[in-house]
């Protein structure tokens, strides 16, 4: 889920980022230079570690796939 945020910036530094980055980029460039400074690096890293281990995930869509069978069969 996104939420929307308010600053304020320098008129340049403003145009230099519609100028630079692109209007509808703002955000996701923005994001992207937070990020590391707020959330947890390490557990980005397992993130990353775990997507890369292929064996877990054709477990996890293994798995995954046999929930869904099951979830379809209950009445609503």
């Amino acid at each position: 889920m996104h939420k929307k945020l308010t600053i304020t910036l320098d008129e340049t530094i403003y145009a230099g980022l519609h100028q630079v980055i692109g209007r509808r980029r703002i955000s996701s460039f923005i994001e992207d230079l937070v990020r590391p400074h707020v959330l947890d690096a390490q557990l980005e890293q397992g993130y990353a570690q775990m997507a890369d281990d292929e064996v877990r995930e054709q477990e996890a869509l293994e798995w995954s796939e046999g929930v869904l069978g099951d979830v379809q069969d209950e009445p609503r």
